[in-house]
């Protein structure tokens, strides 16, 4: 009999992107993405993306709630609808409108005006070609992920 845990679904990250960070469920920004990562770090497809990365924390952080928790909540075989559920049973109570006023501001967040990390996304954004000071974060992710795979594709 086998007892080994089946692993939940997931994309293949060495192959294709996670989902945009702008991709919404239920409202929220990076819940899609980070569901993505969490899944091909469990099944090892993740390649070069990292669950519980700093973008990652920020929806966390905005929840009140640690990777460890939503990795096991990823480890059950959650769909994305179960995550969104434990996501908002768990943590920090917050409002429809709490939740999508955090992802319109994340929608705008640039690092470009964040004093310690002003250098690292200048440089970023200067290697995929974009203007640091007219781009935000997901912008430069979804240019990253655009650059990243079409290398992949070329190996």
């Amino acid at each position: 009999m086998n007892t080994t845990p089946s692993l939940p679904k997931a994309r293949d990250l060495m192959q294709e992107p996670p989902r945009s960070p702008r991709q919404r469920i239920g409202d929220y920004v990076i819940l899609a993405r980070m569901a993505d990562k969490g899944r091909a770090t469990l099944n090892g497809t993740n390649g070069e993306y990292h669950f519980n990365c700093p973008l990652d924390n920020m929806l966390f952080g905005f929840k009140g709630v640690n990777g460890e928790d939503v990795r096991q909540v990823l480890l059950s075989g959650a769909s994305d609808e179960e995550v969104l559920e434990w996501i908002n049973t768990h943590g920090t109570p917050r409002t429809p409108e709490e939740i999508k006023a955090w992802s319109d501001e994340m929608d705008r967040f640039s690092f470009h005006d964040v004093p310690e990390k002003t250098e690292w996304f200048s440089e970023e954004c200067r290697n995929l070609g974009l203007d640091p000071s007219r781009t935000t974060l997901f912008e430069m992710l979804e240019a990253d992920d655009r650059e990243s795979h079409k290398l992949m594709m070329q190996r």
